[in-house]
């Protein structure tokens, strides 16, 4: 299934700006698993979407996207998934492409950050989240979904956003390492929080949604939710906000866990996805960005 339920020339990986890859993955799941399922359901909702971005007053699906194969899984264990990862994304940059991932849980950005950091040595994370994600371990592996933003960390400059859960263990790394973290509570209580998150990065911006940044009430379909998360028009304003400041080389959206008979959750992380393609073809990288 094509992104968007697209066809003909709009498809083809040669024309096309983004690349789609489903990474269906899910082993280190903690708490709600599912979120294998969460590709799918994306491209299930999208081929319902008006392709007529209202906002932008565009239809982005002109900028050419190429829907990939569903990344095969890797039995080994999340290192072996990550690496996979990694190789189909570097392939992906090297051509040109906006690599975007659709999630599967959240261990698989590690990948699509090494090798955007690979192709973009100066880049730095945007990471929405409701978790910290910045623990060493995790039930035995430093390649868990609840240690991502700890490796990230580990090969570039990280901001994370929407932050309401961690471990004491997170907040003393955090406070040592000062780690720039914002609070979902900044962004409700902040009128300039979009501003000044946004001025925290330049140059080249990868981006990871994590989609428990946003609140259960608009996201139910999550594995882990956590009260008092951000609203649908904080997200896509700070992401518009770093388009117009950054170059985006790539992002993903990850840990969609579908609920049976629920499918707004779906069609939001569709449109989500649809938005983020729609600024960063408006908001074109400045030079030597």
């Amino acid at each position: 299934m094509n992104f968007g339920a697209i066809e003909g020339r709009w498809t083809r990986y040669s024309k096309a700006r983004f690349v789609v890859l489903p990474v269906p993955y899910d082993l280190t799941s903690t708490y709600g698993s599912g979120s294998r399922l969460g590709p799918a359901a994306i491209l299930t909702a999208s081929a319902n979407m008006e392709l007529y971005d209202e906002q932008l007053g565009r239809e982005i699906y002109e900028e050419g996207i190429f829907t990939a194969p569903a990344l095969e899984v890797e039995a080994g264990g999340p290192d072996r998934m990550i690496a996979a990862v990694r190789r189909a994304v570097a392939s992906y940059l090297a051509d040109g492409k906006v690599p975007v991932l659709l999630g599967g849980e959240h261990s698989v950005t590690l990948g699509a950050v090494q090798a955007a950091r690979e192709a973009f040595p100066g880049i730095r994370v945007l990471h929405l989240d409701a978790h910290a994600d910045l623990r060493d371990s995790y039930q035995g592996t430093p390649f868990s979904h609840a240690c991502v933003a700890r490796r990230v960390r580990e090969v570039c400059p990280l901001v994370e956003v929407g932050i309401r859960s961690m471990s004491a263990e997170e907040a003393r790394f955090a406070r040592r390492e000062k780690v720039e973290i914002f609070g979902a509570d900044f962004l409700h209580d902040d009128p300039r929080a979009v501003e000044t998150i946004a001025s925290r990065l330049e140059g080249d911006v990868y981006v990871t949604v994590d989609l428990d940044c946003l609140d259960p009430a608009v996201m139910p379909s999550t594995g882990t939710p956590e009260p008092g998360g951000l609203t649908w028009r904080q997200v896509t304003s700070l992401i518009r906000a770093v388009a117009e400041r950054c170059a985006i080389r790539g992002f993903d959206v990850v840990e969609l866990a579908p609920l049976p008979g629920m499918v707004a959750p779906d069609f939001l992380a569709a449109r989500l996805v649809y938005r983020i393609m729609g600024y960063i073809s408006q908001f074109r990288p400045k030079k030597g960005g």
